[in-house]
């Protein structure tokens, strides 16, 4: 029943985003990390109400679905990107692949917060505030605002993790965690920092 009431939650955000774009409410980049934010975030707690399998057959289902619905063009929101990106088929592959770094389930839920809260937010305000404040990385642009942002809300999740699992964590590993986590997304191309944030963030965690 939890898997069916999943993937129900996540169709319904599927066709609020494109309900949103037919009414030019979610258009370009903010279109696209309204699913990136919401999934992402509702994702990230799956291990607590789903088993390990599910959640890696449910991302198989996701990549399924993202080539289908790049192929057809079926939900415009999660595509309105102008650049070239692979950013959603590999959100799908790391919602499996974190399985089997980490079978703990504050680490699976961190480190998809990092992908989903933190590369998400720093989108939307790069592209609204950042516009002034540009800087070029290995081909990459950027804003100041939007690494300010992926910055601020990645302590945020580390903080949070921190303060949610027993061990906890020093003030050096989560100052560490959160710049190493911006620079992986500032230097990955093609939405790669989809993948090599959270799995960064697990391993830290992890080890």
């Amino acid at each position: 029943m939890a898997l069916i009431l999943s993937l129900l939650a996540i169709c319904a955000v599927l066709l609020a985003s494109e309900f949103g774009w037919r009414k030019h409410w979610l258009n370009n980049e903010f279109g696209r990390k309204f699913v990136h934010i919401t999934v992402g975030s509702f994702v990230a707690f799956w291990p607590f109400f789903l088993s390990w399998n599910q959640i890696r057959l449910v991302s198989l289902a996701f990549l399924v679905v993202v080539f289908i619905s790049d192929r057809f063009k079926l939900f415009h929101a999660m595509h309105s990107v102008q650049r070239p990106t692979y950013g959603e088929a590999f959100f799908a592959i790391t919602v499996g692949l974190l399985t089997f770094l980490t079978h703990t389930k504050a680490v699976y839920a961190a480190a998809l917060l990092q992908m989903s809260l933190a590369d998400g937010f720093a989108a939307v305000v790069g592209t609204r505030l950042g516009r002034e404040n540009k800087y070029h990385l290995l081909g990459h642009t950027k804003s100041v605002a939007g690494t300010t942002t992926f910055i601020a809300v990645s302590l945020a999740v580390f903080i949070g993790y921190s303060i949610w699992s027993v061990a906890g964590l020093g003030v050096p590993i989560i100052v560490f965690g959160a710049l190493a986590a911006a620079i992986l997304e500032n230097i990955a191309p093609f939405g790669l920092d989809n993948i090599t944030v959270p799995v960064f963030v697990a391993l830290l965690l992890r080890y």
